[in-house]
Order: C-alpha cells, then sequence, then structure tokens
C-alpha cells in the first residue's frame, strides 16, 4: 500500500465478556467463555452449549444492555446490531473519533460485515405469523434483521455519511469489512473507518441448522472443553457471539489528529475455493491463495511472520484444510512460527469472529501475549511438530502476524499487522 494504514480504536463484546482490557485479561488467562445455554429450551437439540455474551446482572463485566440502547430502540433493533453498537462506542472512544462537522463525517466510512444478521428476530416473527396472522408483526421486523442494518444503525447514530457496507460472507465476513475499509482508504474514497464483524444467532434454528450439519460439538457435559481446535479428539465447533470492531485510517491522518496508532495493518487477501458449500479441499489451497495475496499487499515473503491467529474452529476437515495451507505458505519455516486459535476460548462467532480475532492479533503484538488454544492436550495426527500455544498463554516478542478467517460458500480472507 503507499500509505501506512493503522488502528486507532478497538471494541470488543464477546463471551468472555466487554471492553478490550477485560476481555484480553481473560483471554490470556486461559478462561472460557463457553456454557451450558440457558437462554432457550435445547432439550429437543444435540448440542446444550454455546458461547453467550454475559449479562451485566450475571457477571460484572457482561453487557449492559440499558446502556447501549434505550427500551424504546430495542424493539427496533436485534441483538447483533446491539453488539456492534457497544463494540463500536469502545473503540470510537479509544479513537477519540465522534466528528461534529459534516465534512468529516462524509468521510467516515462504517463496513460492518455479518454472517446471518438477524436470525432470532426472524424466527420470533414466524412462530408470531403462524400463531396471530402477519398483522401482528412489529413494523420493525425487516429492518431488525436485515444484515445491513447495524452498519446502517452506526451510520445513523454517529452521523457517518461516506461509505456504508456489509460483506455478508458467513465466517470471513468481519475480516473482509476490515480489508474493505483498507481498500476505502487506500484509495482516498474514506479517510477513516469504523469497520469489523458482528453476530448474534446463538436461536434454536441457528444451532439445529447447524447441528443437522453435524458441524457442532455435543460434548455437552464439560462446555469449557469442547472447543478444542487441533486436538485429535475434537468433535465440532461451538457457535459463539458478540462483535469486534475497529477504527483504521492512514498514518498520516491519525498523526494530524493527534490520535495514538496501536498497530499497522500491512496487508489483505481473500480468495475464493471454488471447490464445496460447506467444505475446503483438503490441500487448503483457497486459504493459500488468500495468505499469499495478503503477504503480496504486505510487501512480504512470510519469513518476517512470527504469528498466526488461525481460524481453526475445532471441525477435524476444517483444521486440516489450514494447516496445509500453512504449510503451502510457510514451508519448512512453519514449526517456527507461533500459532494459536482464540475460538478455544469463545467460540466460533461466525461473521464476527474476524473482526473480534483482529483485535486479538492486534493485542498480541501491543502486549508480547500469546493467547493459548485450550483444551489442545494431544495434537492431531501430521501436527505434531507445530507450534500451536497448548493450554496456556505464552510471552513472545512479535513485530508481524496473520489472522485468518474461512467461510461456507468456499469465502477465504487473510489480514497481515505489524507492530509499531
Amino acid at each position: 500500500m503507499n500509505k501506512p494504514i493503522v488502528i486507532t480504536g478497538m471494541g470488543l463484546v464477546t463471551p468472555l465478556g466487554v471492553g478490550v482490557d477485560n476481555v484480553w485479561k481473560r483471554l490470556v488467562a486461559g478462561e472460557s467463555g463457553i456454557r451450558t445455554n440457558t437462554r432457550f429450551d435445547t432439550d429437543s437439540l444435540p448440542t446444550h452449549i454455546a458461547g453467550l455474551v454475559p449479562d451485566i446482572a450475571d457477571d460484572p463485566s457482561g453487557l449492559d444492555m440499558g446502556a447501549v440502547v434505550s427500551p424504546k430502540e430495542r424493539r427496533k433493533v436485534d441483538l447483533f446490531t446491539i453488539y456492534a453498537m457497544a463494540a463500536a462506542e469502545e473503540a470510537l472512544t479509544q479513537a477519540n473519533w465522534k466528528p461534529e462537522d459534516e465534512a468529516r463525517r462524509e468521510r467516515t466510512a462504517t463496513i460492518v460485515g455479518t454472517g446471518i444478521g438477524g436470525l432470532p428476530i426472524i424466527t420470533a416473527a414466524k412462530e408470531t405469523m403462524d400463531a396471530r396472522g402477519y398483522r401482528k408483526l412489529s413494523p420493525f421486523v425487516v429492518p431488525a434483521f436485515l444484515a445491513n442494518l447495524a452498519a446502517g444503525n452506526l451510520s445513523i447514530r454517529y452521523g457517518f455519511m461516506g461509505p456504508l457496507g456489509t460483506p455478508v460472507t458467513a465466517c470471513a465476513a468481519g475480516l473482509q469489512a476490515i480489508g474493505d475499509a483498507m481498500r476505502l482508504i487506500a484509495s482516498g474514497e474514506a479517510d477513516i473507518a469504523l469497520a469489523g464483524g458482528t453476530e448474534a444467532c446463538v436461536d434454536p434454528l441457528g444451532l439445529g441448522g447447524f447441528a443437522a450439519a453435524r458441524a457442532l460439538s455435543t460434548r455437552n457435559e464439560a462446555p469449557q472443553e469442547a472447543s478444542r481446535p487441533f486436538d485429535k479428539d475434537r468433535d465440532g465447533f461451538v457457535m459463539g457471539e458478540g462483535a469486534g470492531l475497529v477504527v483504521l485510517e492512514s498514518l498520516e491522518h491519525a498523526e494530524a489528529r493527534g490520535a495514538t496508532p496501536l498497530v499497522e495493518l500491512t496487508g489483505y487477501g481473500t480468495s475464493a475455493d471454488a471447490y464445496h458449500l460447506t467444505a475446503g479441499p483438503e490441500d487448503g489451497s483457497g486459504a493459500a491463495r488468500s495468505m499469499r495475496a495478503c503477504l503480496k499487499m504486505a510487501d512480504s515473503d512470510g519469513s518476517d511472520v512470527d504469528y498466526i491467529n488461525a481460524h481453526a474452529t475445532s471441525t477435524p476437515v476444517g483444521d486440516r484444510g489450514e494447516v496445509a495451507a500453512l504449510r503451502q505458505v510457510f514451508g519448512t519455516r512453519i514449526p517456527d512460527i507461533a500459532i494459536s486459535s482464540t475460538k478455544s476460548a469463545i467460540g466460533h462467532l461466525l461473521g464476527a469472529a474476524g473482526g473480534v480475532e483482529a483485535v486479538f492479533t492486534a493485542m498480541s503484538l501491543l502486549t508480547g501475549s500469546l493467547p493459548p488454544t485450550l483444551n489442545l492436550r494431544t495434537p492431531d495426527e501430521g501436527m505434531e511438530d507445530l507450534n500451536l500455544t497448548p493450554l496456556t498463554a505464552t510471552k513472545r516478542e512479535i513485530a508481524h502476524a496473520l489472522c485468518n478467517g474461512f467461510g461456507f460458500g468456499g469465502v477465504n480472507a487473510t489480514l497481515s499487522m505489524k507492530r509499531l
């Protein structure tokens, strides 16, 4: 890229709580946000666990929904939008970007991806319609569930009038949103962007659909041990929810307004497998293309990469495919690169995963702490030589890192960043 692009603000809503500092402390301490799902009756489902965002009434670091939206506003939005609002407020506050003049608002982009959008609203509305007819539906049903309404509501709340977008690209959506925002800044279409991902579809239909695809873990008796990326005893992923948003801008723009750059975004790559609806190729070729495209933009041959926040969801096919891709890209260097999957602690946040994990990757660069891959007791066959950061966090000063996100439909995305 011709001009350096940096992150100046970050915000998180996750199963480990709300707020970057709080979530990060819990993550590197090896805590898990996965628990028995008490939000609704799961007796008819094979999986009874999820990574749920805690409520402040149950956890002091949980979400205070009343502080995010009023009761009147709550009727107009679904959870995925509320999570995005909470993460956005934290990110924008850290970046000190809430412009009041129209010229600056016109130069601010809002790009927030999601995999599904307002699924709970959809399922509840269908039940209402079946039982009571369409006249009993709220007029806000459609604007509440539309995938672009997290971005739309943020744009309205803060008055951001620049480019507005929503990648709806399954589990790559959060990273693609950040990549799209990078391109907007690089091309000069925007000076600054709020970008990332949000998701809240821990819902009977969502869980039922993934269960029908045999993708979910059923380790119901031990929720915190259920998400186990790279481990030979893994039996599927655990669905999670939340949001991860960042404020990004050119280094020049940040310095001119006195903002503090946190890390530099050096590259972005995306690709398609063109292979299968729900599974990547065994050789990881599509994911490898994404990583190579990212490294090319970063003007790197891969020799400077110290850490990779892997997509690894805890499914046998997905984890093996990503490892195959890493071997293609990094060759004999791969045992020297630290790798971890933070989905082991929070579950798979689908469209929010990339946004959340981009923040985790940035925090690894900022702190020199590498989050652990929880529950990794016996690496799967063919992964024994890898440094997968099992069980506990490690201290290691790193300068360059990658973050991967891959999704249904064969979509792949990779983001690279470096310590300033």
